[in-house]
């Protein structure tokens, strides 16, 4: 049975209560509050709703990811991150990012990034918690994500492209920031073919789960400068 949670209480089902089909829907109700949203990530899981659905929190088994010291670079994106094609930057717009990855895509019917997901995370920025990775070319953004840094852990949510390899670059930049400040694992969700193909894989629920209660709360063994 779906847990249905409350506006008082911040608590979630254990990660194995999730349901099976659809795979890793774990509890529906509650509400956006900053709160909320990070007892959310540091349980091991996450908001995932369209437009007229009550919030839905999802805990997929498997769950991809990518361990920095997995990444997969390209020939062909090696060349274009040699050749320098895009400026990236950290927290320079978030605001800009988490709107362009909320807008409508050619291969997908509406978003799920709604107005009320954009405002709350937009507070996490403010608190220090959500973080944005921008792309530029000639001055104009054309690629980025974003996602939540917790201990060694970080949560990405979200990434867009308006030119050829831009978010990718965005990613891979990201990736090695991570890995130079001693974090151990980017949550991914859900698969794609995008992230695959940057060497990211599935691991189950249970690993997921040991990864967070190892990690959540450690400090990074670099120094992290978003």
């Amino acid at each position: 049975m779906l847990t249905w949670l409350s506006r008082t209480n911040y608590d979630f089902p254990p990660l194995d209560k999730a349901l099976q089909e659809p795979n890793g829907l774990l509890a529906a109700g509650g509400d956006l509050d900053p709160r909320r949203l990070i007892a959310a990530y540091r349980h091991g899981c996450f908001p995932w709703y369209q437009d007229g659905q009550p919030i839905l929190w999802w805990s997929p088994d498997p769950r991809t990811v990518l361990l920095p010291e997995e990444l997969h670079v390209s020939r062909s994106l090696a060349k274009c991150l040699r050749q320098q094609r895009f400026e990236v930057t950290f927290n320079r717009d978030f605001r800009a990012v988490i709107q362009a990855c909320a807008a409508p895509r050619d291969y997908a019917d509406g978003t799920w990034i709604t107005t009320p997901m954009q405002l709350a995370y937009q507070e996490l920025h403010l608190r220090g918690v959500a973080h944005s990775v921008e792309v530029w070319q000639a001055g104009q953004l054309v690629g980025g994500l974003y996602g939540l840094a917790m201990g060694r852990l970080f949560f990405g949510e979200s990434m867009f492209s308006r030119a050829d390899n831009a978010s990718k670059v965005g990613f891979v930049t990201l990736v090695r920031h991570l890995r130079d400040a001693g974090f151990v694992l980017i949550d991914c969700q859900m698969p794609t073919r995008h992230l695959h193909s940057l060497g990211a894989r599935a691991i189950s629920r249970e690993a997921f789960a040991d990864y967070l209660q190892r990690y959540r709360d450690e400090s990074p063994s670099g120094t992290l400068d978003f």
